[in-house]
């Protein structure tokens, strides 16, 4: 009886230091908490994390990207109406409001069930696992990938790939990917990758396999979107907005003027993001004054 009551001690002491080992039981889902949440991990186990307080930005705070907004915008009601609607590539210029966007859309129809689920680039492999806990949830998710680009050889690019448009499951009817880059293709390019390209009899030109395997990511995305540098007037254009919205006069935003060119000549960039870190820090000294 003592051995049996010495292997049952024993026992119990090896299976509470497994329990420790084992990772914690992802958190209950609070969907009413908040309308855009964040994939986490502990312990090597998912979850979906609320935010509860996002950005307030709207689709009337982005200057001079009418066509731009346009399109993300028709796409995403399109989604939210449950009508047909395409994954989206934003691509180009840094600073010029490709987040910005997807994040005044949510703003604008959050009332009408869409919601946003950011996912960092090394946590894509688990694409699988968050279009399973959301698939059968009435409202209307964005996944969203920000700032994505990708080295030779990294996981995260062949997951994207299947969640695109690789699987054998069908695409989940309310779920959508959003991503944000300044790479058009996703991937690296080198000067090598030219020498892959085939040349035919007849003078056409074919791109070799590495150029092929490059591109077709970007490829799967039904919907890409461009952006470009400012001008110099649409740059001024977003100084004065974002100046008014800080409280500043007409009167201050024509005084303002030449120190937000050289807020933008001492950073290199004339971009929405530097129009908007300018008025914060201009108008602030103004209030200070």
């Amino acid at each position: 009886m003592d051995k049996l009551e010495q292997f049952l001690t024993r026992a119990e002491a090896v299976l509470v230091r497994l329990e420790a080992m084992l990772p914690p039981a992802a958190p209950e889902i609070d969907w009413s908490a908040a309308v855009a949440f964040r994939w986490r991990k502990r312990q090597g186990r998912g979850y979906l994390q609320p935010v509860p307080a996002i950005s307030l930005i709207s689709l009337d705070d982005l200057q001079n990207i009418d066509r731009q907004k346009n399109l993300i915008e028709q796409n995403t009601k399109q989604f939210v109406k449950k009508q047909p609607a395409n994954n989206v590539l934003l691509t180009g210029a840094r600073g010029t409001g490709k987040s910005s966007l997807i994040k005044a859309c949510l703003n604008a129809y959050s009332k009408d069930g869409l919601r946003l689920i950011e996912v960092d680039k090394d946590d894509l492999h688990d694409l699988g696992d968050i279009v399973d806990l959301i698939s059968a949830r009435p409202e209307r998710f964005i996944v969203f990938c920000d700032d994505l680009s990708f080295e030779e050889g990294e996981s995260g690019y062949k997951a994207l790939k299947v969640a695109l448009d690789g699987s054998v499951a069908a695409q989940s009817d309310n779920v959508l990917i959003y991503a944000t880059s300044n790479r058009r293709h996703l991937l690296p390019e080198y000067m090598s990758d030219n020498e892959t390209y085939k040349h035919t009899s007849d003078g056409e030109i074919h791109p070799g396999e590495v150029v092929e395997e490059k591109i077709s990511l970007s490829e799967r995305f039904g919907l890409w979107v461009s952006f470009y540098p400012f001008k110099q007037d649409d740059y001024l254009s977003i100084v004065a907005h974002w100046l008014h919205h800080f409280g500043c006069s007409d009167a201050d935003v024509e005084t303002a003027r030449g120190d937000a060119l050289i807020w933008a000549l001492e950073r290199g960039s004339r971009s929405g993001r530097v129009a908007w870190q300018f008025a914060r820090d201009w108008s602030g000294k103004r209030a200070q004054a």
